[in-house]
């Protein structure tokens, strides 16, 4: 699929997805006329990409992560960098802390749109 499609599939604009191939987080094959050409799944990575960014992850972790995030477990390195472990570890703390977040606010609308659906049926 050419990156227009790709685009369209994903709700991603077609410049991020020439950034996310500058990053080296997406690889298309190219066609003799030069278009970008993505392999069939390539709108579920964009999508998976998308959502780590989303989180806050920086595009050079993602990148590093990216290729064990579906694959096989066979496809870790025998030998996990020390720093990259720690990185990775310091980012999930991160999203922990934004899940907790995102809950408690949440939470917080739950209870608002509660009572204000109670008040406008007493209204009523």
């Amino acid at each position: 699929m050419k990156i227009g499609e790709l685009s369209r599939l994903t709700g991603v604009s077609v410049r991020a997805l020439r950034y996310y191939e500058e990053e080296g987080l997406i690889r298309p094959d190219r066609a003799g006329n030069g278009y970008r050409d993505y392999c069939e799944g390539a709108d579920e990575v964009v999508r998976q990409i998308r959502g780590l960014i989303d989180c806050g992850l920086p595009t050079r972790i993602i990148r590093d992560i990216l290729p064990y995030l579906d694959g096989p477990a066979d496809l870790l390195p025998p030998v996990p960098c020390a720093e990259m472990l720690d990185q990775v570890a310091a980012e999930r703390e991160q999203l922990d802390r934004r899940i907790h977040c995102l809950v408690r606010n949440r939470n917080a609308l739950d209870a608002y749109l509660k009572a204000a659906r109670r008040a406008a049926r007493d209204q009523t």
